[in-house]
């Protein structure tokens, strides 16, 4: 019996790789940036199932190419570059991989509220650059982060495990979502609040939707004005939730205080980007569940959901 064909569009960890070996014919794009539009579309029409990463859009005209494929499973938890209505109406399974990288995109979130706030990439350049030349009281002083406000904006899984990093700063915890979450409030001593009363009292603003129609240019002009001068805005959801131009006003006019990023509109974000000029800005390149190992426990899991799919089975994490 013939295997089926698994098209893998980014080098991934070897047992990943080897699981999928076990059951299915595979080929690996094994360059370090994403397979070329042309040649997706040329393998998709041999493919069974595609091991796809955020950076392929994988949209109607692909799968009009696809008449075999059974199952898209991307390495990520966001799966807005995936047309989830056109794979629902050719019965193609749609999968992702939230939980494992909970923990780690929490981490990084966490550390941009706090490298943000204390103004630690300055201070680096600082050091690098020879600039340091004496103390004085007030030299390179920043914003407090113990007992400070923070207000997550989207209490998912993410959202949840900052809260909890939050609790260790003993910060006053408010967050917004589509829903309550009773537990979070229990468990965190969390405050539900509408998205102004947020923007009003916060002094860490973390922003961690999804990204949908409702959530698309969520924080613009309006809501960094609500937001104190001294606050910090920290992103770790995905670049078009923010009106970029707006925050590079925003943080040119001191409106608010500071801004840590970790994905951005354009990715990667172009070298001479408005917001990339400020001082008051921590940039990262989107990788907030860059650990080791929460992106082999991602790799693996995306692989099962391929396997579980094309031997029949329910998929273990289907959107």
């Amino acid at each position: 019996m013939k295997k089926p064909f698994v098209y893998v569009t980014r080098k991934v960890s070897d047992e990943a790789l080897n699981l999928l070996t076990s059951f299915a014919t595979i080929e690996v794009w094994e360059k370090e940036y994403p397979v070329p539009r042309e040649i997706l579309l040329k393998k998709v029409g041999q493919a069974d199932a595609l091991y796809v990463m955020l950076s392929d859009r994988i949209d109607r005209e692909l799968l009009d190419h696809a008449p075999h494929l059974k199952v898209v499973s991307t390495m990520a938890v966001g799966y807005d570059s995936i047309d989830i209505q056109a794979c629902k109406e050719r019965g193609i399974v749609v999968t992702n991989t939230p939980d494992v990288l909970t923990d780690a995109t929490a981490d990084l979130a966490f550390g941009l509220v706090m490298s943000a706030g204390r103004r630690f990439i300055e201070g680096n350049r600082m050091v690098m650059n020879g600039e340091w030349k004496t103390w004085s009281p007030y030299f390179m002083a920043g914003q407090s982060i113990h007992g400070a406000t923070i207000g997550i904006i989207g209490m998912g899984r993410i959202g949840e495990a900052v809260a909890k990093r939050a609790t260790g700063f003993d910060m006053r915890i408010m967050y917004h979502n589509r829903n309550r979450k009773p537990n979070a409030e229990e468990k965190y001593n969390a405050e539900y609040a509408s998205l102004p009363d947020i923007l009003k009292e916060a002094d860490y603003v973390v922003l961690l939707t999804p990204l949908t129609e409702e959530t698309k240019g969520l924080m613009g002009k309006q809501e960094f004005a609500q937001m104190k001068s001294t606050a910090v805005f920290v992103n770790a959801s995905r670049g078009a939730t923010v009106d970029e131009e707006a925050l590079f006003e925003a943080l040119r006019d001191g409106t608010i205080w500071a801004a840590g990023l970790d994905v951005f509109q354009v990715e990667p974000v172009p070298t001479d980007h408005p917001l990339l000029t400020l001082p008051n800005v921590v940039a990262l390149p989107h990788i907030g569940s860059a650990t080791y190992e929460a992106r082999n426990q991602m790799a693996m899991l995306v692989a099962k959901n391929i396997k579980a799919v094309l031997q029949g089975d329910e998929a273990i994490t289907p959107v």
